[in-house]
């Protein structure tokens, strides 16, 4: 019988974290539940860094970004040993299931502790939307609209320079990113890993803009192409001016949206609930309109390729 659970972040922070963890915290203690906290994810659960948390400790949490909790990666949470030190501490505490927030590498671990017995749930909490199984990630939207806001305000200064602006977003294992903001801000180009890379058919689309716009913006995923490089050749082949903009962290920062205040806070009840109705090795997932839970497994098996390709279809009907 579950009497008391952990929660933690791990991996790359999200705008909406907090409200998750506001959301497990309240939840569990509403259901008589004692919560703890566990400060820099598996590192501080390796390192024993736990406190137990009450009401006053989520106030005033749920629109911060980052996490509150703190965050860090331990490569060697993948040694058995590593991990049986972080269960002997959930012991001291008497601590009996753990909810994970983060991407893969946080279900990863979460999936590796619950083969060794403790009941896991994991919330999905990336910027990227990389994780197979659910359609969307706590951060996600927000990152978003950041990288949105920031294309809306290149495109004023490239009209008035008659310039193309390259745009590099994170995502180089899942193109969302990419394709989400290439729709949503009138891109001409968007290149990542589903969409590939054709050098001429970008030359191509941004002569094709120069007929009729002073500006030309093209949406790249990290590490899908050198975006100096391309801004070299685009000014070379085109009437254009190149010029690349490296976004970087300033995608993970930031006030969570509306939007992902409610995800947030939807699944962090959503794996109290999975918890306790005996779900204990899943992970909490949107599924249409619902808010649901599937084994750990079945999301890190799953290929989430066809739905960021059926919105790169969308991309290239509206250009």
């Amino acid at each position: 019988m579950i009497k008391s659970i952990a929660v933690l972040t791990s991996g790359g922070d999200a705008p909406g974290m907090n409200a998750a963890i506001r959301a497990v915290t309240r939840t569990a203690l509403q259901m008589g539940l004692k919560v703890y906290g566990v400060h820099d994810g598996y590192l501080g659960l390796y390192k024993g860094q736990i406190e137990e948390l009450t009401r006053r400790s989520v106030s005033e949490k749920l629109g911060a970004g980052g996490t509150f909790l703190g965050t860090a990666r331990l490569p060697e949470f993948t040694d058995p040993e590593i991990r049986k030190v972080a269960l002997r501490n959930l012991h001291i505490y008497e601590i009996d299931a753990l909810i994970a927030i983060g991407g893969d590498g946080t279900y990863r671990g979460a999936l590796a502790l619950n083969q060794m017995g403790l009941p896991v749930v994991t919330i999905p909490g990336t910027i990227d939307n990389d994780i197979a199984g659910t359609e969307f990630t706590i951060g996600f939207d927000t990152a978003l609209n950041t990288v949105v806001e920031a294309a809306d305000k290149l495109r004023d200064t490239s009209s008035s320079h008659r310039r193309c602006s390259i745009i590099e977003v994170m995502g180089r294992n899942c193109g969302d990113m990419a394709v989400w903001s290439a729709i949503a801000c009138g891109a001409e180009v968007c290149i990542a890993k589903e969409t590939g890379f054709n050098l001429q058919d970008v030359i191509e689309n941004i002569k094709n803009a120069a007929q009729h716009k002073r500006h030309a913006i093209v949406i790249v995923a990290e590490h899908i192409v050198d975006s100096e490089e391309l801004a070299r050749e685009i000014t070379k082949a085109t009437p254009f001016e190149a010029r690349a903009t490296v976004l970087g962290h300033i995608q993970r920062g930031g006030s969570p949206t509306v939007r992902d205040r409610v995800l947030a806070s939807e699944m962090g009840v959503k794996a109290v609930y999975a918890l306790l109705d005996g779900d204990t090795h899943h992970c909490v997932a949107t599924n249409g309109n619902q808010v649901i839970s599937m084994p750990i497994e079945d999301a890190l098996n799953g290929d989430d390729t066809q739905q960021t390709l059926r919105e790169y279809e969308v991309f290239k009907v509206l250009w």
